[in-house]
C-alpha cells in the first residue's frame, strides 16, 4: 500500500476497490460467480464498516462494527483463496490482496481486542 498504510479509512476504500477490480478480471463460470458474489459483498463491506464504526454512537457500537471489519475481513482471506484456486492464472493477484486481507484482520483484532478491555 502506498503512504495510506496508517489511514484505514483510505486503505479499506483501497482494498475494496482492488477487490473489484480483481473481480471483474476474474471469467465468469458457474464456479467463479457464486465467488465473486460473495468477495464482492466482504471485500467491500469492510470499509464501509470501518467508517460506520469512525462514526459509531458509543464504545459499544463501535467494538460492534470493529469486529464486522474483522469478521469481513477474515471472509475476504476465505474467498480470495477460493478465487485461486478456481481460477490459478489469477492466483498470485488472489495472493497479494490475501495478505492486504490479512494484515486488515489483525489489525481490527488488536482494536477489538483493546476497546473490550477498556
Amino acid at each position: 500500500m502506498p503512504n495510506d498504510k496508517y489511514d484505514l479509512e483510505e486503505r479499506t476504500a483501497m482494498f475494496g476497490e482492488e477487490v473489484i477490480k480483481f473481480c471483474r478480471d476474474l471469467p465468469k463460470n458457474e464456479i467463479t460467480r457464486p465467488i465473486i458474489n460473495q468477495l464482492v459483498k466482504c471485500g467491500t463491506s469492510v470499509g464501509a464498516n470501518y467508517c460506520e464504526a469512525d462514526d459509531a454512537e458509543s464504545k459499544d457500537d463501535f467494538r460492534h462494527k470493529i469486529g464486522i471489519c474483522k469478521k469481513e475481513s477474515r471472509e475476504s482471506k476465505h474467498f480470495l483463496r477460493m478465487a485461486a484456486v478456481a481460477v490459478f492464472e489469477m492466483a498470485d493477484k488472489a495472493r497479494k490482496l490475501w495478505i492486504e486481507a490479512k494484515e486488515l484482520n489483525l489489525i481490527f483484532n488488536s482494536i477489538y481486542k483493546k476497546v473490550k478491555k477498556n
